[in-house]
């Protein structure tokens, strides 16, 4: 059977989900791999493996805009109403955006743009 959780793998799919599952439970790989009847380095292999991916993910959401990232300031609201233009209008609310190309977006309304 194919393992789709890990690329060229000897190991069922099936044993594979019961090591996450003793994984999660915070079983030790030693009697991981008893209860799944696997070698303990394969067991501990895995482990080692969940755990990088875990420390991948943590990264990625502890700065997540790296790399290229594109900023822009825009104003919603009424349509122009005779008088001021541009960022003094009235009635106008402004939106700072950022954008990692093909990633996450990341919108707030500010509450002061002023220069500061």
């Amino acid at each position: 059977m194919k393992n789709k959780y890990q690329k060229k793998s000897h190991i069922s799919e099936v044993k594979f989900r019961r090591v996450l599952k003793c994984f999660s439970v915070d079983i030790p790989a030693t009697s991981a791999a008893v209860l799944v009847g696997l070698n303990r380095k394969t067991t501990q292999r895995i482990y080692s493996l969940l755990r990088n991916r875990i420390v991948e993910l943590a990264i990625q959401e502890a700065r997540p805009f790296v790399g290229d990232i594109e900023v822009d300031e825009s104003y919603f609201g009424a349509k122009r109403i005779r008088g001021k233009r541009g960022r003094g209008a009235g009635g106008k609310t402004p939106v700072l955006g950022l954008l990692k190309r093909q990633r996450r977006v990341f919108v707030s309304v500010q509450q002061n743009c002023s220069k500061a």
